[in-house]
């Protein structure tokens, strides 16, 4: 994939307006009153994943309107205190996975918190999923997740994503291991997506790590790409012709965009300037918005994997530099 999008200079400074509904602020706060009116029942089961250095659970907890959300939780064997803590969430269509699939944070120090995505990791034999997404919306969608109730903010599947996430940071600070003044919450594409809206609803969350994030700036992407999934906008509106105000009406509210305006904490962002999934403009645009101290990893030569291992680097330096752990 060659450089399609904007040149990177022009990238540092793109700062598009943002489509915001006035509602934006009233309609977060009453959904996450509507999360909370459960109580988190957060579960945790001692799992044996034949780690000898790290503890594992097995966990669930009342996400959106009380549906059980599966996660894994494990933190360092035999640590002196309550720790970080990390809330991991996951690309689209994987799901929690392995736990011995999440042992980097627990090997630097910290518990972490990896949380599954409501009806996702059902077609990924590497990341399996264990949780359900019991509600839609009444009118047909494209394959995958993206157009499910995308007719009505009220019903859209990510509503019911993002109310999970916030509640995911709650179970993480209530946690006797957890040091609940050094939450991060961290994800790549989806999670990357995930973790910028939850450290907006969150924001007592110490920082964010948001790697070539997905779900920002909708309009542009869809006009850019035709990769998934944001093709799966693409093929709905072709196919249902006069539905385009309502949906990107519906979007505007689930925008990275519109998060990124009221991220207050501080932010590491990744960002791959080949990537034509996640296109460059689109985590600028987020980037650029996002209110609080920020940095951002540029990897010129590389697609939607981004930094891949080596920014996993950068981020692990950077909580050593954020906790003074040094």
């Amino acid at each position: 994939m060659p450089l399609f999008d904007l040149p990177l200079p022009e990238l540092r400074a793109y700062r598009p307006d943002r489509d915001e509904p006035a509602d934006f602020d009233d309609f977060w706060k009453r959904t996450l009153t509507e999360a909370e009116a459960f109580d988190l029942a957060a579960e945790f089961t001692p799992y044996d994943a034949g780690l000898g250095s790290v503890d594992v659970y097995d966990t669930a907890f009342a996400g959106w309107h009380g549906h059980r959300i599966n996660a894994w939780f494990l933190v360092p064997r035999g640590a002196g205190g309550p720790v970080p803590c990390v809330v991991q969430f996951i690309g689209y269509g994987g799901g929690r996975g392995h736990a011995h699939d999440h042992t980097v944070w627990p090997a630097a120090g910290y518990a972490v918190l990896v949380v599954d995505t409501r009806g996702q990791g059902g077609a990924s034999h590497q990341s399996p999923g264990a949780t359900a997404d019991p509600d839609g919306g009444d009118f047909a969608q494209a394959p995958g997740m993206m157009t499910r109730g995308i007719m009505d903010p009220e019903t859209y599947y990510y509503r019911r994503v993002f109310a999970d996430a916030a509640r995911a940071v709650d179970v993480a600070a209530a946690h006797p291991a957890v040091d609940a003044g050094r939450i991060v919450v961290a994800g790549g594409s989806q999670g990357g997506g995930i973790a910028q809206a939850a450290a907006a609803l969150r924001p007592s969350v110490a920082a964010a790590l948001i790697d070539v994030p997905f779900l920002t700036h909708f309009r542009r992407a869809i006009e850019i790409t035709d990769r998934d999934p944001y093709a799966e906008l693409v093929r709905f509106l072709a196919t249902h012709r006069h539905a385009e105000e309502r949906v990107l009406r519906t979007l505007s509210y689930f925008d990275g965009v519109n998060f990124a305006a009221r991220g207050t904490v501080p932010a590491v962002y990744s960002v791959a300037l080949m990537d034509d999934i996640c296109p460059p403009s689109t985590v600028f645009a987020a980037y650029n918005h996002w209110a609080g101290p920020k940095e951002i990893s540029v990897w010129p030569w590389n697609g939607h994997e981004g930094g891949g291992g080596a920014q996993r680097e950068h981020n692990l330096r950077y909580l050593r530099r954020l906790w003074a752990l040094d």
